[in-house]
């Protein structure tokens, strides 16, 4: 499980989850934790991937641990995060969808739709999917055949 005092949290979102992701960023930095914002930072329309890519960059060189993805679908957000290696993104509308994408896929980041959540659910989504921890066994298998190999 990760070190709440020390855990390295990325956020992001489009114009679609610009209010969420405010709320998410706030609620987790006035309870300590340590968050780095990837924009967007006003809600004018903008283009995910801008947003998505160097969260998920930042992942890749392992300076992230875990990552906050928002978007109207959170399908966008989650299509985008998921092209990097190091990256398992999980769309998530529910609390118990959260928690297992921790618990048994080892999802690194979270993407919440907007759109078809409340703020309140998606702040306890958010620190949900922070304080599970991946239970490991059979499902450590199963995740450890998920990158595709090169041929």
């Amino acid at each position: 499980m990760y070190n709440m005092d020390t855990i390295r949290i990325g956020i992001g979102s489009d114009h679609a989850g610009f209010e969420y992701k405010e709320a998410i960023r706030d609620s987790l930095k006035k309870n300590g934790m340590h968050v780095k914002d990837f924009g967007t930072y006003t809600s004018e329309s903008v283009d995910y991937p801008d947003y998505v890519h160097p969260l998920c960059m930042e992942m890749d060189k392992g300076a992230l641990d875990i990552g906050i993805l928002l978007c109207g679908s959170a399908n966008g957000v989650a299509m985008a995060a998921n092209k990097h290696l190091s990256v398992r993104a999980a769309v998530s509308w529910e609390n118990d969808i959260a928690v297992l994408a921790r618990r048994h896929n080892d999802a690194n980041v979270i993407c919440i739709p907007s759109r078809f959540v409340s703020q309140e659910l998606a702040i306890e989504m958010a620190n949900l999917f922070l304080n599970t921890e991946f239970e490991g066994g059979r499902h450590k298998r199963r995740v450890d055949k998920v990158p595709f190999p090169h041929m």
